[in-house]
């Protein structure tokens, strides 16, 4: 199965939580998702381009509030995020 970045996204907003800045490692992301570190880390670098995670230095990572309101409008249409 091919881990898409949607898939991270929503991984990581069902695992943290922006508000309270609770994190998760991208160890336990790879792990939920079936797949390698770096391509959760190849991911996650995609979204916090976008702003939409944000990793700290200790290798935690949690969504940012801008990523939980993308998830929150529900589309299930292709959603194009540029990086600012």
């Amino acid at each position: 199965m091919s881990v898409t970045r949607r898939s991270v996204l929503e991984q990581l907003a069902a695992a943290t939580d922006a508000t309270r800045r609770e994190t998760t490692t991208f160890e336990a992301l790879a792990t939920t998702l079936d797949t390698d570190e770096p391509t959760v880390e190849s991911h996650v670098d995609g979204l916090t381009a976008c702003e939409l995670a944000k990793p700290y230095p200790d290798g935690s990572v949690r969504i940012t509030i801008t990523g939980e309101e993308l998830l929150a409008l529900d589309t299930d249409e292709l959603v194009v995020v540029d990086s600012p």
